[in-house]
């Protein structure tokens, strides 16, 4: 089945997406009829099929090609997942300097995934200085447009006084925010708080809730976490290891 954009007709994403649900195949060939065309929506999501292989062949290069192309057309979240591939050498080299400066232009333009990804460049100093004042801003934004991952972040800065005030009951406000938006390390943050505060009824269901959401990379850091807690926290330690085995044996990928 062929597909056709006239240059007047605007590009119903929705329906491509919902259509990928259904018939991948044939939307990818719809999705790269209208990128080829000038559609940047489009041009955006073709880079994202390419990604993950959804209705045509899996080719980072290629998706890291499309998401430039996009991006040169002002979409923020193009810019903001050119940036991924420049962080993570998705289709390329790694390229940090080049990843900060479209995560930034992301964030300009008011986009709380670029916010939280240039966030994290400057908390960690990578292809830009560290620093802490802005990445807590970025994160701060980020938070304030209801981006949960950013939720947590900003709770943590709080709550350990970096680069502002330490405030431990906005913290937590935050931890919570980002915990009931569904974000796992929100969860675990919260739970960790609760624990502290004596609530262990409330503080087991989201460690029980955090464990089953997270990822590997999140249930290997957190058990190191529970585990130098020690005994206060040796039975969810013991609870983090088994699930952590079972996915390993599993063979499950670290950010799955």
């Amino acid at each position: 089945m062929s597909y056709s954009l006239r240059r007047e007709e605007v590009v119903d994403v929705a329906g491509l997406r919902a259509m990928l649900e259904h018939s991948p195949g044939q939307a990818a060939q719809a999705i790269l009829a209208a990128a080829g065309q000038g559609a940047v929506e489009a041009q955006l999501l073709l880079g994202q099929i390419l990604l993950d292989g959804r209705g045509i062949e899996e080719d980072a290069r290629v998706a890291r090609r499309w998401f430039g192309i996009a991006a040169q057309g002002g979409n923020a979240m193009a810019h903001n997942m050119l940036g991924r591939c420049l962080e993570h050498g998705w289709g390329g080299d790694v390229e940090l300097t080049q990843a900060a400066i479209h995560y930034a232009q992301a964030a300009d333009a008011g986009l709380d995934w670029g916010m939280y990804n240039l966030g994290n460049l400057l908390a960690t100093g990578r292809g830009v200085p560290v620093n802490q004042v802005e990445a807590l801003a970025c994160y701060e934004k980020a938070a304030q447009l209801g981006h949960a991952k950013s939720m947590n972040l900003y709770g943590r800065y709080l709550e350990q006084g970096i680069a502002t005030t330490a405030s431990p009951a906005r913290a937590v406000r935050w931890y919570r925010r980002s915990a009931e938006a569904g974000d796992f390390r929100g969860m675990f943050s919260l739970a960790l708080v609760l624990v502290e505060r004596g609530q262990a009824d409330e503080a087991q269901s989201w460690f029980e809730r955090a464990c089953a959401e997270g990822n590997l990379n999140f249930l290997r850091s957190s058990l190191a976490t529970l585990l130098a807690a020690g005994p206060l926290l040796a039975a969810q330690a013991a609870g983090y290891a088994e699930v952590l085995a079972q996915r390993e044996a599993a063979g499950e990928g670290l950010l799955s």
